[in-house]
C-alpha cells in the first residue's frame, strides 16, 4: 500500500514513519464501523469518509486521555512536542 508522501495542509502526517500505521488504523476503524474500504474508494460518500476520519480522531484522543488518567502521559509532555515541519513554500505564504 503506497501512501502519498507529498501531503500538505491538514492531511499531512506529523510524525515521520507513522504513515503505514495510520493507514492500517483507518482500515481497522472502517471495518469497525461496517464501511467497506476495499476496492474503489471513489464509491464512498464524503460523509462515510468523514465519519471514518472523525472516529479515528475520537479514538486517538480517548487513548491519550486514558494514558493521562493512568499517569502514563503528563500534559507537560504533550506541550513539549515538536512543532510540525512546514515546507518552505508554506512558510513564505504570509
Amino acid at each position: 500500500m503506497v501512501t502519498n508522501q507529498r501531503r500538505t495542509g491538514r492531511n499531512r502526517v506529523l510524525v515521520p514513519g507513522s504513515e503505514q500505521a495510520l493507514e492500517n488504523y483507518k482500515y481497522e476503524i472502517a471495518n469497525e464501523l461496517g464501511i467497506n474500504y476495499t476496492g474503489d474508494l471513489g464509491e464512498l460518500t464524503s460523509r462515510q469518509n468523514g465519519y471514518v476520519g472523525g472516529y479515528m480522531v475520537r479514538k486517538m484522543i480517548q487513548q491519550v486521555e486514558n494514558q493521562m488518567a493512568q499517569g502514563q502521559v503528563q500534559t507537560a509532555q504533550l506541550a513539549q512536542q515538536p512543532q510540525p515541519q512546514q515546507q518552505a513554500s508554506q512558510q513564505n505564504q504570509y
